[in-house]
């Protein structure tokens, strides 16, 4: 009941009861999605009163297991501390190689979704999915797919789903994987590959200015940000793929803490400075908190511990 109501008195105070400072944890280099969504939310949080200092710090390398490292290392002097995540953290906890799991950390909230799509050049010989899936069934191997993260990741993991959806052995794709979905995004343009697996947000500028299109989107309906391009599911595949974003607190916080965390994330939710930031991006809302948040993981595990075993990454 204390808890309660903590969350209570704070959303009824409102900007007056925001928090004095926060210190958001990048577990990857400057420009990824890790470090604009950071960066997005930490301003849009100073912006709207609801925090009075927010700053950053990227802790970049092993795939954000630094970051993940040092959050759970300086545990006690974290108090202020949240580090912003997404689906590489549930795959990493699935691979054998890697002894971290998200349930070693202390789930805040996830805010936001950037959902997987097929991108090729402005003058690509695809006009539509429908002719790339064509000539993929043709011969699977025959199209190089740019992705922005290593193979068994996720861009990897959302060109799997898609051929799995057309009946194909994810292990054909021609997947080729660059240090960050920027520098996938210009082997696409400069024609080192023919398509390219990823997510809404990491190719949206690109669509905008003319230099890519965007074939299908892995969403359950078309996104308010690209209203003309179709989902999957609508062409005949039932492909959904969601990278959310969200926060994580050290572990074995206090829970007075842990409240005014998942306070704060759920008042930025309807601030303007976060709207607007969500439609530059792309993003999709997708909000769980606390236990709810645990739970949607959970279920993440299951889709992508399949993926991998399909892959050749896990064993059962």
């Amino acid at each position: 009941m204390r808890s309660t109501a903590v969350v209570l008195l704070a959303l009824v105070a409102g900007p007056a009861a925001a928090l004095e400072s926060l210190h958001l944890l990048i577990p990857g280099g400057a420009g990824g999605g890790w470090d604009i969504t950071a960066r997005a939310a930490g301003r849009a949080l100073m912006v709207s009163g609801l925090v009075s200092q927010v700053s950053f710090e990227n802790r970049s390398g092993a795939g954000g297991g630094k970051g993940v490292a040092y959050l759970q290392e300086a545990a006690a002097q974290s108090a202020d501390v949240l580090m912003v995540s997404s689906t590489p953290i549930v795959v990493r906890s699935l691979k054998p190689a890697f002894q971290q799991n998200w349930r070693q950390l202390t789930p805040i909230a996830s805010l936001i979704g950037d959902y997987g799509a097929v991108v090729v050049r402005s003058d690509s010989p695809f006009a539509d999915f429908p002719a790339l899936a064509a000539a993929l069934r043709g011969s699977p191997r025959s199209i190089k797919f740019a992705g922005g993260s290593n193979r068994g990741d996720l861009d990897h993991l959302i060109l799997a789903r898609i051929f799995e959806a057309l009946d194909l052995d994810p292990a054909d794709a021609r997947y080729v994987p660059y240090g960050a979905g920027g520098q996938a995004t210009l082997a696409l343009l400069s024609g080192e590959v023919g398509a390219m697996s990823a997510t809404v947000g990491d190719a949206i500028a690109h669509v905008r200015g003319g230099r890519a299109q965007i074939l299908a989107v892995a969403a359950p309906q078309r996104l308010d940000a690209l209203p003309d391009v179709p989902t999957f599911r609508e062409l005949g595949w039932p492909v959904e793929f969601l990278n959310w974003r969200g926060f994580f607190a050290a572990p074995g916080i206090a829970e007075e803490r842990r409240d005014a965390f998942a306070v704060v994330l759920n008042q930025l939710r309807g601030t303007d400075a976060w709207r607007q930031a969500r439609t530059r991006y792309g993003w999709t809302e997708v909000y769980h908190e606390g236990a709810a948040f645990s739970a949607f993981l959970e279920a993440q595990e299951h889709l992508m511990r399949r993926l991998l075993l399909r892959l050749g990454f896990v064993s059962e």
